[in-house]
């Protein structure tokens, strides 16, 4: 009799453990399923004490320490993670963002993938954030997430910004709303967003036309979107590209040369993108050597080093005559992005504005 109450036990035991199985099993199901890439950053990033916030080592903790640091993650989505790359990101280079759009490509058409975050450095990651806006083939969200302090601080903000990301990548509400960039319990759209301040936790912002929501309590609350194409929109496809066409900025500034822009073009530069002054002004020393190019067959855009508003054609150049692109409100370091884009398209700078007003 002891015995076979004993057997009930155990079976009456193994059950209840089953059904909790089953149970964890099918609330695995219903989370989404992100994948981190890491590429570095100061997100990764180490410092010699807990109070080193700045002077520290960028790219040094590797993607699965960042996904045990942040256990909380398995609340919002069953997370995988891959280490694509472990560079400070100013040290990004074109054949990074190829490579890192065609792993994104990749894993965004499985059917089992709901979203991506990517892990970066934050000097470079509204380029990064606006080269994916433009070239990733899917409505899935995409999501680029930093730190400004290293993960040995004190007040670390990558744990926080990690999980936001996470949680956004796999909402429903951030499906067709483009690359996002979420950082400081804010949402801001690629296109749009810039690096503000050196240091500060508040660094990213859209200054004009202002972020996207807000994440909180681990849920977007968007209140706006941004309108220009992107993502699966766009007629742009690096899956059989290598390299991208040689484009270069040229910063305007009091007393400025020919020097930057004669250089760009000895070295094979198919377009230049001008950081005039004000509203994309032509300095009288320089603007003699922009349209020798333009005449070589090198694209020429007009954009300003400003940070704000439209550079509007035909304003401060006679940009028909000159046969110019004008940049509108992308700032220089996007607009090369974007140009480098329309140069694997067309050499046409009527086509090409065309896509500085699409995108």
């Amino acid at each position: 009799m002891l015995y076979q109450k004993s057997v009930r036990s155990l079976w009456a035991l193994f059950a209840c453990l089953f059904l909790i199985t089953l149970s964890a099993q099918a609330q695995d199901a219903k989370l989404p399923h992100v994948v981190i890439l890491a590429t570095g950053g100061t997100i990764a990033g180490t410092g010699a004490t807990s109070t080193t916030t700045v002077g520290y080592t960028a790219a040094k903790v590797g993607v699965e320490s960042l996904i045990k640091a942040v256990p909380e993650l398995s609340n919002v989505a069953n997370v995988t993670g891959e280490q694509v790359f472990q560079i400070a990101s100013e040290s990004m280079t074109n054949e990074h963002w190829l490579a890192l759009a065609k792993r994104v490509n990749t894993l965004l058409a499985q059917a089992d993938v709901d979203g991506i975050v990517i892990t970066h450095g934050t000097d470079t990651l509204e380029e990064t954030a606006y080269f994916l806006d433009l070239v990733v083939k899917s409505n899935k969200p995409v999501v680029l997430v930093g730190s400004m302090r290293p993960s040995t601080a004190i007040s670390a903000d990558g744990p926080i910004n990690l999980y936001n990301a996470v949680a956004l990548a796999g909402s429903k509400e951030a499906v067709g709303k483009g690359v996002l960039v979420a950082l400081n319990d804010q949402i801001n759209a690629a296109r749009e967003v810039t690096k503000t301040n050196t240091v500060s936790t508040d660094t990213f912002k859209t200054t004009e036309l202002g972020f996207l929501g807000y994440m909180l309590d681990g849920k977007p609350r968007f209140y706006r979107a941004s309108l220009r194409k992107h993502t699966a929109e766009t007629e742009f496809d690096v899956s059989g590209l290598n390299a991208l066409p040689a484009v270069d900025v040229a910063y305007s500034y009091a007393n400025v040369g020919t020097a930057a822009v004669d250089a760009f073009v000895a070295q094979g530069d198919v377009g230049i993108v001008h950081a005039g002054t004000g509203d994309g002004s032509l300095p009288a020393r320089t603007k003699p050597a922009l349209v020798a190019a333009r005449k070589k067959g090198v694209i020429i855009v007009r954009s300003s080093r400003v940070g704000q508003g439209i550079v509007a054609r035909n304003g401060e150049a006679n940009d028909d005559e000159l046969d110019f692109v004008v940049s509108d409100t992308l700032s220089p370091q996007k607009a090369r992005i974007l140009l480098m884009l329309a140069l694997t398209r067309t050499h046409d700078t009527k086509e090409i504005q065309r896509m500085f007003y699409t995108y």
